[in-house]
């Protein structure tokens, strides 16, 4: 079984600006109402530490381009119980603001189970994690 979570934001800041903002993990428990906290290097083929809520997990980075995309996988034990492959891609437009796409793409065999939470409760956490971004990135 597969789903899929969509959030779009336009942000009224340059993308250097929301990148800044975005991609300094470290301050991440002083700003960020979803990922409490990443730790690790973001690099490509390896693992870090993401805590989600009360749930910490360890991802593997699959895309990382500066100012343009982050893209992990994440799983529940073993693959094929629970996989999200979670991303965050940036443009820049042609009026100066940026737009986020932030998303994820689950899969396994525990994603029926799992539909209504995904559908409130964690597109909640994407949104508020937006509108968090874009109120600081506007802000600087």
């Amino acid at each position: 079984m597969k789903h899929q979570l969509h959030t779009e934001i336009t942000i009224n800041a340059d993308l250097k600006t929301v990148w800044s903002i975005f991609s300094d993990f470290e301050n991440y428990p002083n700003w960020n109402p979803f990922i409490k906290s990443i730790k690790g290097e973001i690099k490509v083929g390896e693992r870090f530490e993401a805590e989600i809520g009360t749930f910490t997990f360890k991802p593997t980075v699959k895309v990382y381009i500066q100012e343009e995309e982050l893209t992990w996988l994440g799983r529940l034990f073993i693959p094929g119980i629970f996989d999200g492959r979670h991303s965050f891609t940036f443009s820049e437009n042609e009026d100066g603001t940026t737009t986020l796409i932030h998303g994820e793409k689950f899969s396994g065999i525990l994603v029926p189970f799992m539909k209504k939470k995904l559908n409130t409760d964690v597109k909640e956490g994407f949104e508020s994690m937006n509108e968090k971004l874009k109120e600081l990135a506007e802000k600087a």
